[in-house]
């Protein structure tokens, strides 16, 4: 039977850290969350992000716009936050409507405000490999990396399998465990024979948003398999992994419950750290 691997011990861990350094900073930090539309599941995560960063210490504002927003006013209000002294940093909640081009949008928020860490900059500098302490790193995947070291899971000549390559989490955690020495390979969508691939990670990650993709039979005994699939199905959220089964064999992060406020915890770190720098 391998192990839980929760995200709320370490997601408090980082949370008791950040308040000590809200205290160095010497004012409440601001963190304005912009959400256009009314996606059920962006309302969800919206209002658990503000509601965190509050309790925290932080300055949270949200700004809830219309459906009907068009792409140059959400382009408008960017720019307004950018300019804007009283925030340190500020994210636009994914997904956008149809209408709206998010890479224009996301291109458009200023490197040093990007709490999300998808500018192409802070992604850029992620690339390069540029010391982690220079870049607001992405959230989620700055997350996994916390969750595998607060479980003391050795990174370093390890396997690691990323199914997904999302600019969100794919791609930067590939790049993170490569930075940390990984063996890495990303599977897609278009990856023959997945089950061949997973069945070598001694870390596997899967983040692709497809309920019950992995199975007990695609996993290697004693594996870290981290979930950071979340899919609304009968008004449950699911993730990627079966993980009544692969519990059995390997060691495996719950959904809800385990990437989930690792991201939380890593969006307000990044509003400090962004307070911290200006």
């Amino acid at each position: 039977m391998g192990k839980t691997l929760s995200g709320k011990e370490p997601a408090s861990a980082i949370l008791e850290s950040v308040k000590e350094r809200i205290t160095k900073v010497g004012r409440k930090p601001g963190l304005t969350i912009v959400q256009v539309g009314e996606d059920p599941a962006s309302t969800v995560y919206v209002n658990m992000k503000a509601k965190k960063a509050e309790a925290i210490g932080l300055d949270a504002k949200l700004h809830r716009l219309p459906e009907s927003t068009k792409e140059s006013e959400l382009l408008e209000l960017v720019e307004k936050l950018n300019r804007d002294d009283s925030i340190d940093g500020f994210m636009v909640q994914l997904p956008l409507p149809k209408h709206i081009d998010p890479d224009k949008i996301i291109e458009a928020i200023d490197p040093s405000k990007d709490v999300d860490g998808f500018t192409s900059k802070n992604m850029g500098r992620l690339f390069l490999k540029m010391p982690e302490e220079s870049v607001l790193l992405p959230a989620t995947p700055a997350g996994i990396i916390k969750m595998l070291e607060f479980y003391k899971v050795p990174i370093e000549g390890k396997h690691a399998v990323v199914v997904g390559r999302s600019n969100i989490v794919g791609r930067p955690i590939a790049v993170m465990l490569l930075n940390r020495n990984a063996t890495v390979t990303v599977c897609h969508s278009r990856t023959k024979n997945l089950a061949e691939h997973t069945k070598n990670a001694d870390i596997l990650i899967a983040a692709v948003g497809k309920p019950g993709l992995i199975t007990a039979d695609m996993v290697k005994e004693d594996a870290y398999v981290i979930d950071v699939g979340t899919t609304r199905v009968e008004k449950k959220i699911v993730g990627d992994v079966d993980f009544e089964n692969v519990i059995k064999k390997a060691h495996c992060s719950p959904v809800p419950g385990g990437v989930g406020p690792m991201t939380v915890a890593m969006l307000i770190s990044n509003v400090v750290e962004a307070a911290t720098r200006s």
